[in-house]
């Protein structure tokens, strides 16, 4: 079994909390189904689940390299320079990223949903939207990266992993999928 969840922000990448936080199990009821990596509790989007631990590992190990897309709003408007670096690969105190996809979007992504409580907005300081494909999963990587290039990430959203994108999933919405339809 495979299920993508557009998991919402402040909700922690686990199914308890001891400190009553929101978790994986206010929104999915699924029996033995386990993440296959993480989001921050800070990050929106995409997340797989299974029940079958091959199939986790497929996705989640960095040996496998599989592409995962995230869009992040940053402070700033990134040059193409910045955009370079992190094509490039970013040194961060764990070492360099290994190369990645970056682009500037043009807006805002499309089907976006409003933020809960939404990023605090300065008047003298624009943001911009870049969207960045990784083929790693170091802690906090993305928001490390944009800041290594002097544009920190205010907000964060993994829109596809593989060929699985959010597909019009609202925050907390899931769908089953076939597993094959990941590698396809």
């Amino acid at each position: 079994m495979l299920i993508a969840l557009n998991k919402p922000y402040n909700v922690l990448c686990q199914f308890t909390d001891p400190q009553g936080r929101a978790t994986l199990a206010d929104y999915v009821s699924v029996p033995g189904v386990y993440a296959a990596g993480r989001l921050d509790r800070d990050s929106e989007g995409l997340l797989l689940l299974s029940d079958e631990g091959s199939l986790i590992q497929r996705i989640s190990h960095p040996r496998h390299a599989l592409a995962k897309v995230y869009w992040a709003q940053v402070e700033g408007i990134p040059e193409p320079a910045s955009l370079k670096k992190l094509a490039r690969g970013v040194l961060l105190k764990d070492g360099p990223t290994r190369p990645a996809q970056a682009r500037l979007l043009d807006a805002e992504p499309g089907d976006l949903w409003p933020r809960d409580p939404p990023i605090r907005h300065r008047a003298q300081i624009p943001t911009a939207w870049i969207e960045l494909s990784l083929r790693e999963g170091r802690n906090r990587q993305v928001r490390r990266m944009t800041a290594a290039v002097g544009h920190p990430t205010l907000r964060l959203i993994r829109a596809a992993i593989g060929s699985i994108t959010l597909g019009g999933l609202a925050p907390g919405q899931w769908r089953e999928l076939d597993g094959r339809a990941l590698f396809g």
